[in-house]
């Protein structure tokens, strides 16, 4: 479904990602790993068409995507769930979900059925439809830029460290949501510094050092591996880890 080739991305005179080399096939859950400043926040920003890449080549389906904007790359059916949980914060619940759904808003009926489907999946969404998203909690406001991405119908979800400051009883809830969605078919690409998490949910997994692609392999060969305490951490612990770059 995605494929990456060569991708490099450079903010200035930096080089963030250099030569990223990855795929995604349909229904799966891939897990890219790594200390903060690998390159793993810009490799998904390339790819959702929010970062221009300096070179390398993205493919969906089959087709160049390299030069999409963001919204392009949703009506492809491409969507991003980014670690900052930017909701509309002025904006109730029930407006955020319809923001997502942009992309088919002349499907009413579809749009009514997609709703449905979000609220199955996040009860919690429903009892908060008409509060402002400003006002929810960090664990609930994760779990509405979560459905609000997926009212876009996306074939493939990016989601960028899920986790993040949350507490360990909503972690589990959240991956808990990722592995339904997941046994639901729906194709992931998954950042995470959780990295216990990750490798207990994901099929494959890319594990990115300093911009690039250290070492990749199924879930099992990765958390089998005896370097990779070294390839996650090392580099961070030993102040190579730099500035924050994704």
């Amino acid at each position: 479904m995605l494929k990456v080739e060569g991708l490099q991305v450079r903010y200035g005179a930096i080089t963030a990602v250099r030569d990223v080399s990855l795929d995604v096939r349909p229904g799966e859950l891939v897990a890219l790993l790594g200390a903060n400043g690998a390159g793993k926040t810009t490799t998904l920003l390339a790819i959702s068409g929010a970062l221009n890449a300096t070179s390398g080549r993205i493919f969906f389906e089959g087709e160049d995507i390299t030069s999409l904007s963001p919204e392009k790359a949703v009506r492809k059916g491409i969507a991003m769930v980014p670690e900052t949980r930017d909701v509309f914060p002025d904006l109730t619940v029930a407006e955020n979900l319809r923001l997502g759904a942009f992309v088919h808003r002349h499907d009413r009926a579809g749009y009514e059925r997609d709703l449905k489907n979000m609220i199955d999946l996040f009860p919690v969404l429903e009892t908060r439809a008409n509060q402002a998203a400003g006002t929810l909690s960090g664990g609930e406001q994760q779990q509405l830029v979560i459905a609000r991405a997926l009212m876009s119908r996306p074939k493939l979800l990016l989601l960028d460290e899920p986790s993040l400051g949350l507490a360990p009883v909503i972690v589990d809830l959240i991956f808990g949501l990722i592995a339904r969605l997941r046994e639901q078919g729906l194709t992931i690409l998954l950042v995470e510094q959780n990295a216990a998490q990750a490798l207990k949910y994901a099929d494959r997994v890319y594990v990115m050092s300093l911009g690039e692609v250290a070492t990749s392999g199924t879930a099992d060969e990765i958390a089998a591996g005896a370097n990779l305490q070294e390839i996650y951490l090392g580099k961070q612990s030993n102040g190579e880890g730099g500035a924050h770059a994704g």
